[in-house]
């Protein structure tokens, strides 16, 4: 049996700042779920802290010089995915808590280095804002609005192309889960073959059985094996208000247990990241406690 690990990624790097002034609170997320008691209740070893850079926009300019604190978040894509990696040819199942949705990044490139891998991204957006839409999504320069994009080798050369190794996922290897069902990216991602399943499909379908076609796109040769990326978002703010966009319509926690338990369940399945969550925004800890909860049920060790 793997050894899980917790691995601290605590960036806020790739989002905009919540008022002037101030600094995204998502990086609390790994303290706050400690704080539940995650490391014990998961039975899993420590992996220690990435520490970000600083979060600064400096004199950054929208719409001329890309994203905001690129050359950090370059930097640390780098440091992450030399943990990730480290832990995955270890045999090691990574549980990589963040964090803004731009720490997929390292884990990706850690993944890329070693082979052929998919991306099972369930979030409540299409995260595909890319120099290509710009026309009709509006500038760039958040990060964590770009995870399917980038990771497909979409945007900057800097975040997009580390190593010379673009793109880190391929398109026919993610499958996007729980955007919701109005998303305007879903047009595009269809034109170009991205498998995605919005939230009404997977309540038609059931949470289980679309998770189950998702396996057999993300386990078929030539793939080595997938990752999972969790925002918080792709929940409905009735049960997870506590992140940036707290967009109608998304998945109960239900749903999305069930969602997460076949992927978790394969052993194809190379560790998961978990973002977005703002403890700033939940002053009482019930969305810690039920994030806690969601990976205990699903990832505990026996």
């Amino acid at each position: 049996m793997r050894r899980t690990v917790v691995i601290d990624a605590p960036s806020n790097l790739g989002l905009r700042p919540p008022a002037p002034g101030t600094v995204p609170g998502c990086h609390k997320l790994a303290g706050a779920l400690r704080e539940q008691g995650l490391l014990r209740r998961l039975g899993a070893l420590e992996g220690g802290v990435v520490v970000p850079p600083r979060y600064d926009l400096g004199d950054w300019r929208e719409g001329v010089d890309g994203d905001f604190n690129a050359a950090a978040i370059a930097a640390y894509t780098v440091k992450l995915a030399e943990r990730v990696g480290g832990h995955v040819r270890g045999g090691d199942f990574p549980v990589v808590l963040g964090g803004d949705c731009s720490i997929l990044l390292g884990a990706v490139l850690a993944l890329r280095r070693l082979g052929r891998y998919g991306v099972a991204y369930l979030d409540g957006h299409g995260d595909f804002r890319h120099p290509g839409n710009v026309a009709l999504s509006g500038p760039l320069g958040a990060a964590a609005g770009e995870g399917v994009a980038q990771i497909t080798g979409r945007g900057q050369a800097d975040l997009t192309d580390i190593d010379g190794l673009r793109p880190y996922v391929r398109d026919e290897d993610v499958s996007l889960l729980g955007i919701r069902d109005a998303d305007e990216d879903q047009e595009e991602l269809a034109g170009l073959g991205i498998s995605h399943t919005p939230v009404g499909e997977i309540r038609r379908r059931g949470a289980e059985a679309v998770a189950r076609e998702a396996l057999v796109h993300l386990q078929k040769p030539p793939l080595d094996g997938f990752w999972i990326h969790l925002d918080a978002d792709v929940l409905d703010p009735s049960v997870m208000p506590a992140v940036d966009s707290p967009d109608p319509g998304g998945l109960l926690t239900g749903e999305l247990a069930e969602l997460l338990g076949p992927l978790a369940a394969s052993p194809r399945c190379a560790g998961i990241n978990v973002t977005i969550y703002d403890p700033d925004r939940d002053p009482e800890g019930s969305g810690a406690a039920l994030l806690t909860g969601l990976l205990e049920g699903i990832f505990a060790q026996p």
